[in-house]
């Protein structure tokens, strides 16, 4: 029998956050999702299983006790933990956290491919340092995430599609309630 110990594995992370967090080994919050680059950044995605528990506030404890442990054990390593959403625009948002999102669109749910677009001043927020904001989410999230600053051609172009999607949306049912 041989044990072998990685410290560079995800699970690390998981574990050490259900000895530091007893909702999650309860199973009152709930693990979704974990992005890692061992010994620099990772990426959590939690939810909470009882409406009178906040997930992240659980994770990160009072005055950040909890995930200062976790962080420590890790020898400095970041952790970003976020909300999960099973809405999968909402939960790219949070992913691309701390950058702020302006808007997501997602073409086509089976090719798990989006545009986001971001406020210029949060371009190199969102995509990080050598990109590894948007790696760690693309993980997270299980989806090919495209960052696009606001003011570029394309950003206008996926905002004006999305204005009409909405527009006709809005028509259509403006239809349904007058017939």
């Amino acid at each position: 029998p041989q044990v072998l110990i990685s410290r560079t594995h995800p699970g690390l992370v998981k574990r050490l956050f259900e000895l530091e967090v007893p909702e999650i080994y309860d199973g009152t919050v709930e693990i979704k999702s974990i992005s890692r680059e061992a010994g620099s950044r990772s990426k959590i995605a939690v939810m909470s299983n009882n409406e009178n528990v906040d997930a992240l506030g659980a994770c990160i404890g009072p005055q950040r006790s909890r995930i200062s442990r976790i962080c420590d054990e890790l020898r400095g390593e970041k952790i970003d933990v976020v909300k999960y959403s099973d809405d999968p625009k909402e939960f790219i948002k949070q992913a691309l956290k701390p950058a702020d999102v302006i808007s997501v669109d997602i073409p086509d749910e089976e090719v798990r491919a989006c545009s986001v677009i971001v406020p210029d001043n949060q371009l190199s927020l969102a995509i990080g340092r050598d990109g590894q904001n948007a790696r760690l989410a693309a993980r997270l999230t299980g989806w090919k995430i495209d960052v696009k600053s606001a003011s570029s051609p394309e950003a206008a172009e996926i905002l004006a599609a999305m204005e009409s999607e909405e527009s006709e949306e809005g028509f259509e049912e403006i239809e349904t309630v007058e017939e």
